[in-house]
């Protein structure tokens, strides 16, 4: 690979990665489906996302997880359980991404970039939605849902097709994240030690 191709393949993995955030099986069924179609050519040990039964699972866990955060209560708790994932998914769209580079270097990069980008963008969400709940007593929480959705399957499609473009956007949308986070950090009251003796 010459270092234009590790380009648009870090490019593509991050892209894929931050799609991850918003939804954790949609870039997955994304990639599985441009395997399957001969659209992106998988490395061994990923080879499996684009089998016939790897496919109907993604699929069927896409629609539930895309369908499930339109239910109050139900979306709170995924947000407690897809924070995780989505770092786990992160790291695997990534290291897929990254076929040809020293094994050690290609899960290094899909933890820290490709995890790491799933993560703080997950995050940002969950605190969003929880924003959302707190503010509108969850009226708010469909809408942010069905933003949500979109960015997922526009973020995956864009991804496959104009990788760079993606990953540019995926990183100003980290920066952003990170800096909401801090600036809500900064303004959390701080609580008096006058308590403890």
């Amino acid at each position: 690979m010459n270092p234009s191709d590790y380009l648009l393949a870090g490019a593509l993995g991050l892209a894929l990665a931050a799609c991850a955030g918003f939804r954790i099986f949609v870039p997955l069924l994304a990639t599985g489906l441009a395997y399957r179609t001969g659209f992106m050519t998988p490395s061994a040990d990923f080879a499996w996302l684009g089998s016939w039964p790897a496919l109907a699972v993604l699929a069927t866990a896409t629609l539930a997880e895309m369908l499930a955060y339109y239910f109050p209560v139900v979306d709170n708790l995924l947000d407690t359980l897809t924070t995780p994932a989505s770092f786990v998914a992160g790291t695997l769209l990534m290291t897929s991404a990254l076929p040809e580079l020293n094994p050690l270097l290609r899960w290094g990069l899909g933890v820290l970039v490709g995890g790491g980008t799933a993560g703080v963008i997950q995050s940002g969400t969950a605190l969003l939605r929880a924003g959302s709940t707190a503010t509108t007593g969850g009226l708010g929480n469909p809408v942010l849902a069905t933003v949500e959705n979109l960015l997922a399957l526009v973020g995956a499609v864009l991804g496959l097709l104009a990788p760079l473009l993606m990953a540019g956007l995926a990183i100003g949308l980290v920066v952003w994240v990170l800096s909401r986070l801090r600036r809500w950090r900064q303004r959390r009251p701080v609580p008096e030690a006058g308590g403890l003796r």
